[in-house]
């Protein structure tokens, strides 16, 4: 799928398809019309639906392969250990069933479970053929407007690779209903962290706050030693656990890999609670 140019000027931009970087872009006769520039009512409708949804967190990362829907799902898991915080996750990355064959949801079409937990949304948990474009892009306004999400603390979105027209139209659509802001995922390669570059650039065009970025697979403890190994060819973040649908918080509760976890999302707690209050104080002003 195409990215957004570097220097795209924005689809409500007087310059919107019309700029030397919006030539070859795949977009560029839809922002030429002046289409983009036109308020969707989606986008009021999603905001008076998202009401119910305290906080609202996008899990991004420039590159493919780096353990972001891994890092969405303990992160959910994570939050869920408390049996008064309801936890929604929502997987638009269509590039893979990551997100069901690690909450343990493959071959199901519907998911909620007991407490903690609201719904688990997927493109991957629909009997569907693999939708495109506009097809595409209307099913993630469609899952953000027409899904019961119910009471909510944490809505976390799971995001394909890059900085396409997904990550546009979820930011767009959630942008009324107030974002909390972003996770960027990295690993130590030069690469990858090109490609973060590239995210925070996104991030900022698009106004959207970054709660911080986390590097994965820099290393292990290896069990015998206790020391902690430099990878040379990192596997398949969270390993066994993942593949069987299940949560390291539960059976490893004492790992690194659990307290690292742990650390991080009460980081990303206390961001979400000053950036509610910073709302409110806002709004009383």
């Amino acid at each position: 799928m195409e990215e957004v140019p570097h220097d795209c000027p924005g689809a409500d931009s007087a310059q919107a398809g019309r700029g030397a970087s919006c030539q070859g872009c795949p977009n560029q006769r839809l922002c030429a019309s002046g289409a983009g520039a036109t308020p969707d009512p989606a986008i009021e409708e999603i905001k008076e639906k998202m009401k119910t949804v305290k906080h609202k967190i996008l899990v991004l990362s420039g590159k493919g392969g780096v353990g972001k829907s891994t890092f969405s799902a303990h992160l959910a898991h994570g939050l869920a250990e408390d049996e008064n915080t309801q936890i929604a996750l929502l997987d638009i990355d269509i590039c893979g069933p990551s997100i069901p064959k690690i909450m343990g949801l493959e071959g199901e079409q519907v998911h909620q479970s007991g407490s903690g937990w609201s719904p688990v949304v997927s493109f991957h948990l629909f009997e569907i053929s693999t939708p495109c474009g506009f097809l595409f892009l209307g099913m993630i306004k469609q899952f953000l407007r027409d899904v019961d999400w119910g009471e909510v603390d944490y809505l976390i979105v799971d995001t394909p690779p890059g900085t396409s027209d997904e990550h546009l139209s979820v930011v767009q659509y959630l942008a009324a209903a107030r974002i909390d802001g972003a996770v960027l995922i990295t690993t130590p390669q030069e690469v990858s962290l090109q490609d973060v570059r590239k995210e925070i650039n996104f991030c900022r065009k698009v106004k959207l706050p970054i709660i911080g970025v986390v590097e994965n697979m820099s290393g292990f403890i290896c069990p015998k030693c206790k020391e902690s190994k430099l990878m040379a060819g990192p596997p398949t973040t969270g390993g066994k656990n993942c593949d069987k649908g299940q949560s390291f918080f539960i059976d490893a509760p004492d790992s690194p890999a659990t307290l690292a976890y742990r650390s991080i999302i009460q980081r990303i707690q206390e961001f979400c609670d000053l950036h509610q209050s910073k709302e409110e104080n806002l709004i009383n002003s």
